[in-house]
C-alpha cells in the first residue's frame, strides 16, 4: 500500500497531523472523510484542496467518504469567519447539495465493485430525525464548554465586536457528532480537512474515544496562500469555480496561467499529480528561461484537463493563442472564423443601429454591460486599462463607429491585462 502521508509532506500537503494517522494507513485500508459546505451550486478552486486530498487517498488504496454537509450548511462554519454567514433556505441548500454531489462525481471513482469505492453522504440524513434533546444527550455532555471555548477559532470570534452566536458555537459539536455517527456506521477512522478545520476535526476524535473507547485519527492541509499577500482563488471578478457556467474553462485556465513564479512552484506540486521527478524537471526548465512560463503552463495544462476535461483544455490554449500569442500584430489578423470561435470570453450583441449612428465610448462599454457604471468605466479609461481592437483607448470623448468593426461585425473589447469582450454587432 502506497505511504499516502509521505506523499502529501513531499508536496507541502501536510500541516496537523495526529500520532498514529501514518501508521493507520499503513496497517489497513481505511476509510476517512472530507465535509464539503453547501453554500453554492457550484465548488470553487479552494474546495480542490479537500477534493485532491480525497482523491490521493483513494489512489493510495483507501476509501474516500465525501460528506455534504446539507445539516451543518444551515448553521454555517465560523472557522476563519469574522462574522456569521447567512442563513439559506431549504430549497437553496437542496440544489447546491446536488451541484456539489454532481461535482465531487468527476473526480473520484464511485465504482461499487471496488473494495475502496468512493461514497457520498449527507449529514442531513443522519440528523434530520434528531430532536435537540436527543443531541444534547447523545453528543453535548461528552463535551463540556471548557473544551470548545479552548478553540481558537471560538476565542477569535468572543474577542470579536460581533461576538458568537449559540448556533455557531454549537458547530464543532455538531461536526464532531458527524465524525462519531461515521466513525459507528461507516468505521471511517480518519477526517481531513484544511489547518482552520483543526479544532472541529479534533473534538470529532475526542467525542468518539468518550463515547466509543474507540481511536480516531486526522491530519490537515495548510490554507493556500498567494505569494503576494492576496487571497487565493478570488479575482477582481469574484471566485474562480469549477463549474464552467460560472467561470469558463478559458478564464479557469487563465488563472493558472497568471500565477507568479513562487506561487507555480509551490502549487504545482499541490494542484498536479505529476511526479516529484517530473516536477523538478519542471521548475529547472522553468528557472533557466523564466519568460517561457513553461511551470505556469504546464500547471494551467494539467488543472484545465482534471477539471474541465481534454477537449475544454484545447479550447482554452486555442483562445489564448489567438488573443495573446502575437498581439503585435494588427487584429485584422484575426479572421472572421478566429472571431466566432474564440471559447471563454465574455460575448454580448449589440444593436448595429447603434455603431452607424455613432455611440460614445462610456455609453458603449455600460450598454454591453462591460462596466456596470459610466463612472467605472471612466476611471479605468482614465488610467489606461481599456483597448478597443488592442488598441489602449485615453479619450473620453471617443466615438465608436462602423470604422471600428471587426469583418462589419466584430468589436473586441480589452480591459485590464487578460479580461477580453467580444461584442457582436447585429441588425
Amino acid at each position: 500500500m502506497a505511504n499516502l502521508i509521505k506523499e502529501l509532506k513531499w508536496r507541502g500537503m501536510i500541516q496537523d497531523i495526529m500520532p498514529g494517522t501514518e501508521e493507520q494507513l499503513q496497517k489497513e485500508m481505511t476509510s476517512a472523510y472530507v465535509g464539503f459546505d453547501p453554500t453554492a451550486d457550484s465548488l470553487h478552486i479552494g474546495s480542490l484542496v479537500p477534493i485532491l486530498l480525497l482523491v490521493h487517498l483513494q489512489k493510495a488504496g483507501h476509501k474516500p467518504i465525501a460528506l455534504v454537509g446539507g445539516a451543518t450548511g444551515m448553521v454555517g462554519d465560523p472557522s476563519g469567519k469574522s462574522e456569521e454567514r447567512n442563513m439559506l433556505s431549504e430549497d437553496e441548500l437542496n440544489k447546491n447539495v446536488k451541484g456539489v454531489r454532481a461535482q465531487l462525481e468527476q473526480f473520484l471513482n464511485f465504482d461499487a465493485s471496488l473494495p475502496n469505492a468512493a461514497e457520498l453522504t449527507n449529514n442531513y440524513d443522519w440528523f434530520k430525525s434528531i430532536t435537540f434533546l436527543d443531541f444534547i444527550r447523545e453528543a453535548g455532555k461528552h463535551i463540556t464548554v471548557n473544551y470548545m471555548m479552548a478553540k481558537d477559532s471560538v476565542k477569535k470570534r468572543l474577542e470579536s465586536e460581533n461576538g458568537m452566536s449559540f448556533t455557531e458555537f454549537t458547530y464543532q459539536l455538531v461536526q464532531g457528532y458527524d465524525f462519531y455517527w461515521l466513525y459507528k456506521n461507516k468505521n471511517c477512522k480518519l477526517q481531513m480537512g484544511g489547518s482552520d478545520q483543526w479544532g472541529n476535526i479534533v473534538t470529532g476524535t475526542e467525542l468518539i474515544r468518550r463515547k466509543t473507547g474507540g481511536e480516531a485519527f486526522a491530519f490537515t492541509c495548510p490554507l493556500i496562500k498567494k505569494a503576494d499577500g492576496g487571497k487565493f482563488g478570488k479575482t477582481e471578478k469574484g471566485n474562480i469555480w469549477l463549474d464552467p457556467n460560472k467561470t469558463t474553462p478559458y478564464q479557469f485556465y487563465q488563472f493558472w496561467l497568471n500565477a507568479s513564479d513562487s506561487d507555480a512552484i509551490n502549487w504545482i506540486k499541490i494542484f498536479t499529480f505529476l511526479t516529484e521527478d517530473v516536477i523538478n524537471a519542471c521548475i529547472k526548465s522553468h528557472e533557466e528561461n523564466p519568460a517561457e512560463r513553461l511551470l505556469q503552463k504546464k500547471l494551467a495544462e494539467e488543472l484545465t484537463l482534471f477539471v474541465h476535461g481534454k477537449d475544454e483544455l484545447y479550447k482554452a490554449i486555442e483562445t489564448t493563442q489567438k488573443l495573446f500569442s502575437n498581439t503585435k500584430a494588427p487584429v485584422t489578423a484575426l479572421t472572421i472564423e478566429d472571431l466566432d470561435s474564440i471559447e471563454g470570453i465574455v460575448k454580448c450583441n449589440y444593436d448595429k443601429n447603434n455603431i452607424i449612428a455613432g455611440v460614445d465610448i462610456l455609453n458603449f462599454l455600460t450598454e454591453n454591460n462591460i462596466f456596470e457604471s459610466k463612472g467605472a468605466a471612466r476611471k479605468m479609461l482614465q488610467n489606461g486599462g481599456v483597448s478597443i481592437n488592442r488598441e489602449k483607448i485615453t479619450d473620453l470623448q471617443l466615438t465608436i463607429h462602423t470604422t471600428h468593426l471587426l469583418h462589419d461585425s466584430f468589436i473586441l473589447v480589452q480591459v485590464g491585462k487578460k479580461n477580453y469582450y467580444l461584442v457582436k454587432a447585429i441588425s
